[in-house]
């Protein structure tokens, strides 16, 4: 996205947060019951209380929460057999409850209000790590340009951009384009989520990440499909190690 584009989303979040400030009082936007303030999201304390992050044990590669005990790194059924391109995902909170209401209402109703409260479980979460030095650039996960026009946004680069300007690194929305616009993944399984963003992404022509390491970045993960695809395109244009940061991670 050029200076133009970060303009506008800048212009839309501010304009976003005013309208809410002028039509509601400041009051929890899950509850509606409780005190809530703009710099943390409009979620209140009780609501925020309701997060669940995502802790250890879980799978090493895509990040599944287990529920059990486990004393070392372990890798899921799942990831045995699969050929994933990025080495691993990392999510901040599991997606439930309250998470999963605010990421759909932020994803498809344009609260863009609640950006500082999914970007600062994000922060917490993934600043350790990434701030170490070891990291060079953000991608987010990309929107097909329809889509895009009708959301007003990309979700994921406006989480990847509140993340970058809190580590320190650069974020690069131009790297990946999504060349077909695929159904939704909701209420898809592993094997068709595979099937339906196979060939969803290209690497932008001209464009090098020569032994560059890259974070992609998206709000939510379910299977991995999605994110893996783009990193198979990051990979594409040399890019030496690929991870990945979600907010929420499904179940």
């Amino acid at each position: 996205m050029g200076r133009r584009g970060r303009g506008f989303h800048r212009r839309f979040l501010r304009w976003g947060e005013a309208a809410l400030a002028l039509a509601y009082p400041p009051i929890c936007q899950v509850c509606h019951e409780e005190r809530a303030v703009p710099r943390l999201g409009w979620v209140g304390p009780r609501c925020r209380r309701q997060v669940k992050p995502v802790r250890p044990p879980f799978c090493h590669r895509c990040g599944l929460p287990f529920d059990g005990v486990i004393t070392g790194p372990f890798e899921c059924g799942n990831c045995r057999d699969a050929d994933f391109s990025f080495e691993s995902v990392r999510a901040a909170v599991l997606a439930e409850g309250v998470v999963r209401q605010v990421l759909h209402r932020f994803k498809y109703d344009r609260a863009v209000w609640f950006r500082p409260f999914l970007g600062r479980l994000l922060v917490r979460a993934a600043r350790p790590g990434l701030s170490s030095g070891h990291w060079d650039l953000l991608v987010p996960v990309p929107l097909h340009p329809s889509r895009e026009r009708e959301r007003e946004f990309n979700q994921a680069e406006l989480l990847a951009r509140f993340l970058g300007s809190r580590v320190g690194l650069p974020v690069r929305a131009d790297l990946v384009e999504r060349i077909h616009e695929t159904p939704t993944q909701t209420h898809l399984g592993r094997e068709a989520r595979q099937e339906n963003v196979r060939r969803a992404f290209r690497a932008r022509p001209g464009c090098s990440l020569e032994g560059l390491s890259v974070v992609v970045v998206d709000d939510v993960l379910t299977t991995g499909s999605t994110t893996d695809a783009v990193a198979r395109q990051l990979r594409r244009l040399g890019a030496e190690r690929v991870c990945v940061w979600v907010v929420a991670r499904a179940r």
